[in-house]
């Protein structure tokens, strides 16, 4: 029975652009801050759930997008990502700071940003504000940009460094 209510609640949480569209769409008519971030999260570790915590703070509802595996190969190169994209968006959903997830397949968010319009657009401070993809859209329809500090040393570039390291032989 437990198990049936939390998958529920992950699908709940997991959505198509049209459907999250729609969503926000009545959330801001409602009054809501959306916020929205994104990000690869391959490898989940405290520092992406301190920085999702944090950004959900900033507001009321947190929409997080996450980078198809496709769009993970190009980025990050042929060797990633390491979990799978369904998985990545379970793991991100199961969080209690996130609202909603959905998957994207280029290379930035813009796309995803343009159709939702969220009220606050958050990043790592390691981006200059400048550089965010979805900022001139964000701020030229009154909204914010913020940058959140990251925890220092908690990468998943770092992790995976960590295992290859530990276990080479």
């Amino acid at each position: 029975m437990r198990a049936n209510r939390t998958s529920r609640l992950l699908k709940s949480k997991i959505k198509g652009l049209g459907a999250l569209t729609a969503i926000i769409a009545g959330l801001k008519r409602r009054g809501k801050k959306i916020v929205f971030t994104n990000g690869c999260f391959d490898l989940l570790h405290y520092g992406h759930v301190k920085y999702l915590a944090d950004a959900k703070k900033i507001g009321d509802i947190l929409v997080v997008a996450i980078n198809s595996d496709a769009s993970v190969r190009k980025i990050k190169g042929s060797k990633r990502p390491i979990v799978n994209e369904r998985d990545r968006l379970s793991l991100i959903a199961a969080l209690e700071s996130v609202d909603y997830v959905l998957l994207f397949n280029e290379d930035t968010p813009l796309e995803v940003i343009e159709k939702i319009k969220p009220d606050i657009l958050v990043k790592g401070a390691d981006w200059a504000r400048d550089k965010i993809a979805g900022s001139s859209i964000v701020l030229g329809a009154g909204g914010k940009v913020a940058t959140i500090k990251l925890v220092r040393g908690r990468s998943t570039t770092n992790l995976i460094k960590k295992i290859a390291k530990t276990f080479h032989r």
